[in-house]
């Protein structure tokens, strides 16, 4: 028997004859669609404030909460996200009068703190205007460091202070990852961005050191276990060995400490211990 449809013609369907009675039809290939790219201003939006300092009404961009899916968190507690640096998008910004907090802190700020931000800050700054849909990595950087320079002047917890110098080495970082990843070539430029990095996290290891002898908990939203691990981490950077030795102990032999938290103390006692022997080679 013939494997074709046979005798079709006198049905009036001889278009048909020539179809393999078992036969495949041939597929077409099916393009693969890839998933639409995470863009950074699809996972930011615009939020209204009122300045606490001089009442005027502004809105900002603002990363929104849930949308980013969390990638890993590096050794000093930087969360990394797919699609955006979450870094950038922390610091409030009036652009009327230029006081500028973390988003935590920018309420809590006295009638004589704002007078001090007025007669220091809002009498000289002068705002840049940006028209992005996102935050850049230098407008952001430029954030930052008003908002360092409005905790100076309205006399912030040593806490406060190091937890921005913190999240400006944080974006440095994110800077030179950005810069590496689209090509950017200018080492000067990198160097500049690594070296600022460590000038950062050198004033945050500073302020957190201090901040554990003279404030309370919670600190920076982090309870004594999470500052302890950070100052140990950051100390362990800056090769302060004995600094780094005594919160990892702290943590260790702290009943409040989760199972996760001293896993992780081992860690950098380990990393101690190797960076120590290094040394004596």
């Amino acid at each position: 028997m013939s494997d074709k449809l046979c005798g079709l013609a006198g049905l009036g369907l001889d278009n048909l004859e020539d179809m393999d009675i078992f036969g495949q039809e041939k597929k077409e290939e099916q393009a693969v669609v890839e998933a639409p790219k995470i863009e950074e201003k699809d996972l930011i939006y615009d939020k209204n404030f009122t300045c606490p300092v001089c009442g005027e009404d502004f809105s900002t961009k603002i990363m929104k909460t849930g949308k980013a899916r969390l990638l890993g968190t590096d050794q000093d507690l930087r969360a990394k996200y797919e699609g955006i640096d979450a870094v950038k998008y922390d610091v409030i910004l009036c652009p009327h009068c230029g006081y500028a907090a973390l988003n935590r802190y920018f309420n809590n700020i006295t009638k004589v703190y704002a007078k001090l931000i007025k007669e220091n800050i809002s009498s000289k700054v002068q705002l840049h205007t940006y028209d992005d849909d996102i935050y850049t990595y230098e407008e952001a950087i430029e954030r930052y460091k008003l908002c360092l320079a409005n905790a100076v002047v309205k006399r912030a917890h040593a806490s406060e202070k190091a937890y921005i110098c913190l999240k400006s080495g944080w974006l440095m970082r994110g800077y030179q990852e950005y810069l590496e990843e689209s090509g950017d070539t200018d080492m000067a430029r990198l160097r500049e961005v690594k070296n600022m990095e460590e000038a950062y996290l050198k004033n945050a290891y500073t302020g957190f050191t201090e901040a554990l002898q003279t404030e309370g908990f919670p600190m920076c939203g982090m309870d004594e276990i999470t500052v302890e691990f950070l100052i140990g981490v950051l100390a362990t950077r800056f090769q302060k060995y004995d600094v780094a030795s005594r919160m990892v102990a702290s943590i260790l032999t702290s009943p409040s400490a989760n199972a996760r938290t001293k896993d992780k103390a081992r860690e950098l006692k380990d990393q101690i211990l190797e960076e120590l022997k290094s040394q004596k080679k």
